[in-house]
């Protein structure tokens, strides 16, 4: 799960780098722009990924076959759903976002031509995130590292053919990224259908369950509250490096696509936390739950220390390789600590989200959330004066406390549902 994790950012490096080589920060801007309107549009969904690891993790530890494909059958449905109806409010959406953001009139025009594109490709984004979720929760992650590897890295090479070689710039690059991701969801529905013989095999009214769709529905809206927040605070971290000039902003872009290696690679051990934990608690087993949370955070810290060990010494070198532009260069090298010490520091936020997920304690992952963004932006109000050093300062604080509050209330989450 590592290697399909870590492919969705490098897809962010590989965009990154096309537009940056063309030395102009405004076009670097742009994408970062908007691509951190996709994240907020798009990830704000990811609860069609988590909640369906863990309420299918949960029906294989019960040995629940109907349960199972009842679980993809209304993901989907929602999938498609949720998708048609972010194109439909695109346009005030839009507007909505860029008048918060303030960036310059230049950047803020190319980052629109670029979201406006990959919009199109809403339905197929989120029928993917249930696809990669239902494959999580039956361990089926090779099946899940394929099916990444071929929209990344279809998307890379596509970014690669529009932007480097026909010279289409930003639209080049938006348009290699919807149909990569239309081009995954085909696949992903050959997957689905191959596993489960051609046909869902589960009556309607399983599907239709009332019971069974509030629950989906509760789980899910937590999650999508607590994902809105996470992404929602990565959204003001960019609005406050526009608020610094475009110079800026593109540095903070480089080092957050840095950032989304690790969150990604971490994302790996927080997914075996996932799946291993959810069957647990689906077969209330304790024993085997205390094992997958022991074991996944002890790899995950070993791991995240070596992360940041990697970027304290190798990256100046990356940032050379994704800019050509000297100032954008000097002022990412700025900040590049900072950037450094959020694998250290954020790695059981990441590990513990995984255990959260799959056991579905979606109430309280969220309500630490909301915690964790309220101690985010008081730390950036008591920082401002130290602009963009204050604004990582703040950030970090954010990664460390997420991952306090929520080893705080674990144990008694952990008693009420075992014991």
């Amino acid at each position: 799960m590592i290697f399909a994790h870590v492919t969705t950012p490098l897809l962010g490096i590989v965009s990154a780098t096309a537009i940056g080589r063309l030395g102009d920060a405004t076009a670097l801007a742009a994408v970062a722009l908007g691509a951190v309107v996709i994240d907020v549009l798009f990830w704000a969904f990811a609860f069609l990924r988590m909640g369906t690891i863990g309420l299918t993790a949960q029906a294989v530890g019960r040995a629940d076959e109907v349960e199972k494909r009842a679980v993809i059958a209304r993901a989907l449905l929602l999938a498609v759903a949720l998708g048609l109806a972010l194109i439909l409010l695109q346009k005030p959406l839009l507007f909505l976002f860029f008048t918060a953001m303030g960036a310059s009139p230049a950047v803020t025009a190319a980052a629109d031509t670029y979201v406006s594109i990959r919009l199109w490709s809403a339905p197929a984004v989120f029928v993917n995130f249930a696809v990669l979720g239902w494959l999580i929760g039956q361990a089926r992650t090779v099946t899940g590292l394929v099916l990444q590897i071929v929209i990344n890295v279809a998307n890379m090479a596509l970014t690669v053919v529009f932007v480097s070689v026909l010279g289409l710039g930003i639209t080049g690059a938006a348009t290699a990224n919807a149909l990569a991701e239309w081009g995954g969801a085909a696949v992903g529905m050959v997957v689905v259908l191959s596993s489960l013989g051609w046909r869902f095999a589960v009556p309607w009214r399983v599907v239709l369950d009332r019971a069974r769709i509030l629950r989906t529905i509760a789980i899910n809206r937590d999650i999508m509250i607590r994902t809105a927040l996470l992404v929602g605070s990565f959204a003001f971290f960019t609005r406050q490096g526009a608020v610094g000039g475009d110079t800026v902003l593109a540095a903070n872009a480089i080092l957050m696509n840095f950032v989304g290696v690790v969150a990604f690679f971490l994302d790996g051990f927080a997914t075996s936390a996932e799946q291993l934990g959810g069957q647990a608690v689906g077969a209330r087993d304790e024993k085997a739950f205390r094992r997958a949370v022991f074991l996944s955070s002890l790899w995950a810290i070993v791991f995240g220390t070596l992360a940041s060990a990697v970027f304290f010494t190798a990256g100046g070198q990356a940032i050379d390789l994704v800019s050509t532009s000297e100032a954008v260069r000097a002022e990412a090298r700025r900040f590049l600590p900072y950037m450094a010490l959020t694998p250290f520091t954020g790695v059981m936020a990441f590990l513990l989200d995984g255990v959260f997920i799959g056991a579905t304690w979606s109430v309280a992952m969220r309500n630490c959330m909301l915690a964790a963004t309220a101690t985010f932006i008081a730390a950036w109000w008591l920082l401002s004066a130290y602009g963009n050093d204050g604004l990582w300062i703040a950030y970090l604080i954010m990664q460390a406390v997420r991952g306090l509050y929520l080893g705080l209330v674990m144990p008694g989450l952990m008693r009420a549902t075992f014991r």
